[in-house]
Parts: C-alpha cells; sequence; structure tokens
C-alpha cells in the first residue's frame, strides 16, 4: 500500500503515533530528508539525516523491546535494510534517493509504525 507523499515535504497530524518522543523524531526525520532535498550536495545534511534515522531507530526499538511487541524482530529488520540503504548514499544526492527516502518514511509510518500505536 502506498501513501500520499505530502508537498510540501513536512510531517503533519496525519503522522502522529501518539508517543510524544516518537512523533517529535518523526519530525527530525521529515526535516532531514526535507533538508537533503533542498541541498542535495551537502555532506552535512546527509551524515546528519542518517544520524537521526540511526538515534530515531534504536529508540524506537527500544521501546518495542521494553513492551515486548509481537513486530519488533521484523521492525528491525525493516530499519536495518534502510540504513543500509541510505548509509550508501554520497553526495550529491540523486533525485531517486531524495523520492525513494520521501516515500519510505511516509509508507513506513503509515504502514508499519502506525500498528504499534497504543502498544508501547
Amino acid at each position: 500500500m502506498s501513501f500520499e507523499i505530502p508537498e510540501p515535504y513536512c510531517w503533519d497530524e496525519s503522522f502522529r503515533v501518539f508517543y510524544e518522543n516518537l512523533d517529535d523524531q518523526h519530525k527530525g526525520l521529515f526535516k532531514g530528508i526535507f533538508d537533503v532535498a533542498g541541498d542535495p550536495g551537502n555532506a552535512g545534511k546527509l551524515k546528519h539525516l542518517v544520524d537521526v534515522v540511526k538515534a530515531h531507530f534504536k529508540s524506537e526499538e527500544g521501546m518495542m523491546e521494553a513492551k515486548n511487541y509481537e513486530g519488533t524482530a521484523d521492525h528491525k529488520v525493516i530499519h536495518a535494510d534502510f540504513v543500509k540503504e541510505i548509509s550508501k548514499l554520497s553526495i550529491p544526492v540523486g533525485a531517486a534517493s531524495i523520492k525513494f527516502a520521501k516515500e519510505w518514511l511516509v509508507n513506513h509510518i503509515k504502514g508499519i509504525d502506525f500498528k504499534y500505536k497504543g502498544k508501547l
């Protein structure tokens, strides 16, 4: 299932998972992708995006593990695959890679993360 990609590319209430820390982190992921899209030749912005993605995944996975969330193992694999993909990026980041990251985040939050609402 594919969800609509917001333009401008930013977090809105339709992405709320109802855990304030995770919602704030998701906002940061949107901003990180937006920043890279706006300046695809900036290595610092790309590094920042990779760093915030890794930090968010660690936090989210920790919450899942703490509650013995049944989807944790599969979720971790999905996260690892995304980190692998974005870690391979180099500047300038191409339009296809930016499109991939935008679509991945939107579809991941609404298609995967929404499954843990009320369970963490």
